[in-house]
């Protein structure tokens, strides 16, 4: 095993970590906030499964978590940037648009501030193991085995159009047309990113876009509703 292979292991293990003190967390806060959104042990257990593909992201033409030949700023500050605009994006149309009136409680996507930062944090996590991590790596790993990686190019674009439209169809809101044209369309936009980074700078990296885009749209904007709006 070597040390960059080593790393991402570590670093999926802390992630681990982060979730589980979260869950810790939210023992405490239940009987305060009644609606308050809770990770379980299942899911900490489920996350497992993503360990053994770590194994196969080089063969697959992945890039470990921390490989020295990209940087930080491709690895995290760009994809976050974008993530941020996303988020930003999802408060103008959403928030300032759609639902202008105050809330009166925090609604169920905004959860009390600072434990929304882990509750987020272990959502983006999952989120990014299911829809990045474990679908491509398999079948680039897949690609690479057949006439020694010859289509693995073409593999990588449709089953990154496929983990795309994926959230978007499965979180398809209900209202105006052109509320949900823009549903799909920037959900779409952000996870088809998402997968180019995967492919390009590693699990860091779309992971980083997505949680660019839950610190605006989940954290930020909770915690102004918690503090501004609910006082």
């Amino acid at each position: 095993m070597n040390k960059a292979l080593k790393k991402s292991i570590l670093t999926y293990l802390i992630f681990l970590l982060i979730c589980i003190a979260g869950i810790f967390w939210s023992k405490y806060l239940v009987d305060t906030y009644p609606f308050l959104r809770t990770w379980g042990w299942v899911s900490v257990v489920i996350l497992l499964i993503g360990i053994p593909f770590l194994f196969l992201q080089k063969q697959a033409g992945i890039p470990e978590f921390w490989t020295k030949e990209i940087s930080n700023r491709n690895r995290i500050w760009i994809p976050a940037l974008i993530g941020i605009g996303f988020g930003i994006l999802d408060v103008i149309i959403i928030k300032g648009i759609l639902h202008p009136e105050p809330y009166t409680e925090l609604p169920p996507f905004l959860q009390p501030f600072p434990y929304s930062l882990f509750l987020y944090f272990s959502g983006a996590f999952e989120v990014e193991v299911f829809y990045r991590l474990i679908p491509i790596v398999l079948v680039l790993f897949i690609f690479s085995k057949i006439e020694k990686g010859k289509y693995q190019t073409q593999a990588f674009w449709i089953i990154a159009v496929l983990t795309a439209i994926r959230e978007p169809l499965e979180q398809m809101p209900s209202g105006e047309t052109w509320f949900i044209a823009y549903a799909l369309i920037s959900g779409f936009g952000m996870n088809f990113i998402q997968a180019v980074y995967f492919k390009k700078s590693g699990f860091i990296a779309n992971l980083s876009l997505r949680l660019g885009h839950y610190l605006v749209w989940h954290i930020l904007l909770g915690l102004y509703v918690q503090m501004v709006g609910l006082g």
